[in-house]
């Protein structure tokens, strides 16, 4: 596959990527302009509703961690050009939310319903808050390098990407995974907790945990002592929470 069509591949990935980025909030902050959303969408009776929920919640975990990991990629890449296998990992993200904005079915009933103007608002300025504290987390890290582009980006130039070091700025000096933390933040603030709300929220925050266990190992190989040293000092997701020895 020559460099320029790399490259463009690239970059649709990450535009599918991105909308379905764009999307997910919308879809999680359940507002009116939304097409589907975590409670607008297909009716079933609330057993195949829950199953089918919990299926779609699974199926992004498993997309999400399996493709994540090393031994995948070293198969993957077998089959696709190496600078885009970060590329294909967001496409094959967007797909799985795709699927999810699609055939969510919510489910009826509430856990709360907070009806003061002002705290309602105070509650939506959090959940924007854990939006953009991901999106600022991507930042610090390598925005470009998360989501495929750099890597297509030194192909299209001829030249290697340099080694991976660790770095910890700013967000990563409280927690160990700010990206995660802003959507632990995003999803479990919203003045509406509807019992559809409630199952993404606890499901996805299963995957958090889950997903990360399997990331830390992955981190230790790579960056073998410093990281573990890293993590005994940095929280997981929480500031102070999660130390492990």
């Amino acid at each position: 596959m020559g460099r320029a069509i790399v490259m463009l591949v690239s970059l649709a990935c990450y535009a599918a990527f991105f909308a379905s980025f764009v999307y997910l909030v919308g879809w999680v902050g359940a507002f009116d302009i939304m097409p589907t959303h975590v409670d607008k969408g297909l009716s079933a009776p609330m057993a195949t509703a829950i199953t089918i929920n919990i299926g779609l919640l699974a199926l992004f975990g498993l997309q999400h961690s399996i493709m994540a990991r090393q031994g995948f990629k070293a198969a993957w890449t077998k089959i696709v050009p190496q600078p885009l296998e970060r590329s294909f990992y967001c496409l094959a993200t967007a797909i799985v939310l795709a699927a999810m904005f699609l055939w969510w079915h919510p489910i009826e009933g509430s856990l709360w319903s907070v009806e003061n103007p002002m705290l309602r608002n105070a509650i939506w300025g959090v959940f924007f808050f854990g939006w953009a504290f991901l999106f600022v987390a991507t930042l610090l890290l390598n925005h470009f390098e998360l989501f495929g582009l750099q890597q297509a980006w030194h192909n299209f130039q001829g030249k290697a990407a340099a080694p991976h070091t660790m770095k910890t700025p700013l967000f990563y000096k409280w927690v160990r995974h700010p990206i995660q933390t802003g959507v632990f933040i995003a999803i479990w603030a919203t003045p509406d907790m509807t019992y559809s709300h409630l199952l993404f929220a606890v499901g996805y925050t299963i995957y958090i945990f889950i997903g990360l266990h399997y990331e830390e190992k992955d981190l230790v190989d790579e960056f073998g002592q410093d990281y573990i040293e890293y993590r005994r000092k940095v929280g997981k997701i929480l500031p102070g929470i999660g130390k492990e020895a």
